[in-house]
């Protein structure tokens, strides 16, 4: 199917045309695709198409050499059809920095591995037998950087090993503690082995998850059904969504997975731009154990390995409960051959409660609405973690992004009789190291515009203060609330708050509301950690965009990414602490505002052998951009499925609604 729209994922075609281009000019055995995705015109670019003008299309293509590791950044013309520009990644210069990992060379790790002597006698002396080691799970794991000499320019992983007895055997209960291998992914061999005494004996208990498995599930849960019997609230025009006075356009790339553009609200007789593009550009998992198997942990899931490229097919009434439509995304492997991700993006409505409802006893007056979200939403596994990104979508105008993490939490070897320091106990001889995780979304703003016509918009911080006592408070009860804008980018590497309620709005100055004001939208930051790891580190250098939950930059394309093009083997200070140096004006131009938030992992017995989902994430609520109450014209509906216990859902159908009354 030919795109329609410049904002579009590119096409199968479209794929293989820019990779059958790239691959002309390389050497076609050697050549690898890590990264194939749109090359997205900008906010300019896109409203020049007011004026009936066209865009070119454009694929930016990285492609490594799996020969000698020289990697090249690529944009062709898909028009004309040809190669525009061509820029070498300088991954053998300091800070270095590598394209991601691909699937192809996870396999290319395990067979180095298992082929190297070094491993496999570490192996039989934790009473392993050749047998026994065909079964092994090894799992390769981005490196991390530590200056060390075989780390400096190269394309490594380091691989841990889990012992399984059969190949659906959860190997993450039985952690080969003390062995770990550094593989050149180039040479396809292992450069580099630990193998630490004392030998801690490998866990044997069986933790498996399989429902095969399960021996006595539970026989008490009645059926629950959504059902909307005359169809969705959406429409889907190609990547176009319109659904209650929202309207944006999908699309995903690689790195990032799913991307919001274009993000409005109709506001009466206007459609009123809200966020120009939203996603996650990045997250790290930085660990708290020192020793051998776990000290160089830190993946950043998005730029080492690329979320999108992980992407699941998700299974409908599982997944996804409801009336749900799927988005299939095109995809390139890494010879550049395009495929489909079949139902990679999920998107369906839910209810979600009352949005809102007052009973006045003085006159009978009786009204309640409920509220109803659209949910746009992916899963990636990544080894053994999987995540969940749901943008929510609410009628009152309000944004929201939840991300779920759940799956296998890392594990280490306890040896009979210890207990382990480095984070909590989860089974016999079973410990799971402490841990953090940290996301961060990218939001290049366009509140009512802004950024187009010489306007902008601009960020201002707000907290709550007590009032000291006098003339102006002489019951104590007055608070005030601070304001100061955000002039420039290091003005805006800022920290959450809880105690004082600090809060961001970002808001159009050029614009005045209802009340005279400018209209806005608040960040409401939900409680979040900061990275735990010491200044001076390399994971704190790496992951630098996890030690502030805010950051404000003037928009520029280049600046794509919270940890910067290439974290995969990278020495660090790259991201959103080199943006910010330039201390750039931010105030009434084009911003992105970037906001960091997580959690921190103590690993308990209830994380395994499955973690149940835990939740991270934030919220943008309109700040007087709406008039009055964005969901106040929502119609009274009584829900007719509803019923009493042991009643029937026609017997509970009546007249009229109870959801308004006088």
């Amino acid at each position: 199917m030919a795109a329609v729209h410049p904002l579009d994922p590119l096409t199968s075609e479209e794929i293989a045309a820019a990779c059958n281009l790239v691959r002309a000019c390389a050497a076609a055995d050697s050549c690898r695709f890590p990264i194939v995705r749109l090359e997205e015109p900008t906010k300019a670019e896109l409203a020049a198409l007011d004026g009936g003008q066209t865009l070119p299309r454009r694929a930016f293509v990285v492609s490594l050499d799996v020969q000698n590791g020289e990697s090249v950044e690529h944009v062709v013309d898909l028009g004309e059809p040809s190669i525009v520009s061509r820029k070498p990644v300088p991954n053998q210069e300091a800070p270095y920095g590598q394209p991601p990992v691909m699937l192809e060379e996870f396999f290319r790790c395990e067979a180095a591995v298992k082929a190297d002597p070094g491993w496999r006698k570490a192996m039989h002396r934790r009473g392993l037998t050749d047998k026994d080691i065909e079964l092994v799970q090894v799992d390769p794991f981005s490196s991390g950087f530590f200056d060390l000499p075989f780390e400096r320019g190269a394309r490594i992983v380091r691989a841990v090993s889990f012992f399984r007895e059969h190949p659906q055997d959860n190997g993450y209960a039985h952690p080969i503690e003390g062995v770990v291998a550094v593989v050149d992914l180039i040479a396809g061999k292992v450069i580099d082995l630990t193998d630490a005494d004392p030998v801690i004996p490998i866990p044997r208990k069986k933790r498996n998850y399989g429902a095969h498995e399960m021996t006595a599930p539970r026989t008490d849960i009645k059926p629950l059904n959504i059902e909307q019997p005359q169809g969705p609230s959406f429409t889907v025009d190609g990547w176009k969504v319109d659904w209650q006075k929202w309207s944006f356009r999908v699309g995903f790339t690689p790195r990032e997975g799913l991307v919001l553009h274009q993000l409005s609200y109709q506001d009466g007789a206007r459609k009123r731009a809200i966020i120009h593009r939203a996603s996650v550009t990045e997250m790290v998992v930085p660990y708290a154990d020192p020793t051998a198997n776990h000290f160089w942990k830190s993946a950043f899931d998005a730029g080492e390995y690329g979320l999108g490229m992980l992407a699941n097919a998700l299974e409908l009434g599982c997944d996804c409960l409801g009336n749900i439509h799927y988005f299939d995304v095109p995809a390139a492997d890494s010879k550049g051959e395009p495929f489909v991700m079949k139902n990679a993006i999920c998107m369906h409505e839910e209810d979600y409660g009352i949005l809102w409802k007052h009973y006045e006893f003085r006159n009978g007056l009786f009204e309640v609405r409920r509220s109803r979200r659209l949910v746009i939403s992916f899963f990636a596994t990544v080894g053994n973690y999987d995540y969940g990104f749901y943008w929510y979508l609410y009628q009152d105008g309000t944004i929201q992004l939840e991300c779920k993490l759940t799956g296998i939490i890392q594990t280490a070897a306890v040896a009979p009789g210890a207990t382990y320091p480095w984070g909590g106990m989860v089974d016999d001889d079973l410990g799971g190291p402490t841990h953090q995780h940290f996301f961060n979304v990218r939001l290049h703003m366009d509140i009512d515009g802004g950024g187009n016509d010489g306007g902008g918009n601009t960020v201002s911080e707000h907290e709550f203060v007590p009032r000291p006592w006098g003339r102006d408070n002489p019951h104590g009860n007055a608070f005030d609330t601070t304001s100061r804008v955000l002039s420039r980018e290091r003005d805006a590497a800022r920290i959450a708050n809880g105690e004082t309620g600090r809060y961001w709005k970002i808001s159009n100055p050029n614009v005045k509301n209802s009340v005279g004001a400018s209209p806005g939208y608040k960040l409401v930051v939900n409680p979040s950690p900061l990275m735990l790891a010491q200044e001076g580190s390399f994971v704190r250098s790496r992951g630098g965009f996890a030690t502030r939950h805010v950051w404000v930059t003037p928009f520029d394309p280049a600046e794509k990414y919270a940890s910067g093009d290439y974290p995969n083997v990278h020495a660090g200070g790259d991201g959103l602490p080199r943006y910010i140096q330039q201390n750039r004006p931010i105030e009434n131009t084009d911003i992105v505002v970037w906001h960091s938030f997580g959690h921190t992992h103590v690993c308990k017995p209830e994380d395994f052998p499955v973690m149940p989902v835990e939740y991270a994430g934030f919220a943008l609520k309109p700040v007087g951009f709406f008039a009055a109450n964005a969901g106040f014209d929502i119609a009274p509906d009584r829900n007719a499925k509803s019923v009493l216990s042991g009643d029937t859902p026609a017997g509970a159908a009546g007249g009229g609604s109870c959801c308004h009354g006088s």
